[in-house]
């Protein structure tokens, strides 16, 4: 029941907190709110979706999305293709009357819903206002079904211990940027000038493990932007530079491939 709480996104933190589960229904009917409604200002908006890199090619989707400002940005200023959802329908009124008056209708749509039970799979770009613990329990459905590469862009709140690739402060507001990492936790077999063997560990966008070298044991580390991974094994005190791109189970590189065992 928690989780209703975050769907008109931006109300007041120590307000939300402090309401008790019986409260919920009251949420999605505006006259009976009694929390202050604090959209995202529309600097931040704008900061947001440059720091997503937003194209016209791109699917945005925004969990808990008010007044539908984000989306409807997107759409006017890039040209994307978006989605919003919340659960509160007064806030889904007033985002398709935003993205009427900015004619944007025909590529953006609104739904009153429960923002968990929403598939992100097709999503390029996700933008969030919720609460640190619900960005949590959002991140295993980002990580599982988000494409590499995809952004997801958060006002205020983290996602605990996946550090983000990004963060500043826009007219005094947080804002961290994720680029969804390619999974390549495993045995990886390297062809190219020097042959070896990859046992990587991840965690997140982080990687590290041991390279076998011609019988003998080298240390890994790297790290992931999206697809693109740059790893670096150490062996004899001496360093050697590995960057390439994951597909799947298969990593190219220039004048090397990897293949997942």
């Amino acid at each position: 029941m928690m989780s209703q709480l975050v769907y008109s996104r931006r109300t007041a933190c120590a307000l939300i907190a402090a309401l008790s589960f019986s409260a919920v229904p009251a949420l999605a009917q505006e006259p009976k709110l009694d929390v202050i409604y604090v959209p995202t200002p529309q600097t931040v908006v704008n900061r947001m979706l440059e720091l997503a890199e937003v194209k016209s090619t791109d699917s945005v989707i925004d969990l808990g999305c008010g007044d539908g400002r984000m989306i409807v940005t997107a759409a006017e200023k890039y040209g994307a293709r978006g989605f919003g959802v919340d659960i509160n329908p007064v806030r889904i009124n007033e985002a398709n009357e935003n993205a009427k008056k900015a004619k944007v209708t025909d590529k953006v749509t609104f739904k009153v819903g429960n923002l968990f039970e929403e598939s992100v799979a097709k999503a390029d770009v996700i933008t969030m206002y919720l609460l640190t613990e619900l960005n949590l329990r959002l991140r295993p459905k980002i990580l599982d079904e988000m494409k590499p590469g995809s952004r997801v862009v958060s006002h205020a709140f983290s996602m605990g211990d996946w550090k983000p690739d990004h963060q500043e402060v826009v007219d005094g507001k947080q804002v961290y940027l994720w680029y969804v990492p390619a999974k390549v936790e495993g045995k990886w077999n390297v062809k190219g000038e020097q042959a070896m063997t990859l046992e990587l560990n991840q965690n997140f966008q982080v990687v590290s493990g041991k390279a076998t070298i011609n019988g003998k044991p080298a240390e890994v580390s790297g790290n992931l932007k999206g697809k693109d991974i740059t790893l670096t094994v150490t062996a004899d005190g001496k360093k050697q530079e590995l960057k390439g791109t994951v597909e799947g189970n298969e990593v190219k590189g220039t004048g090397w491939t990897a293949t997942k065992a």
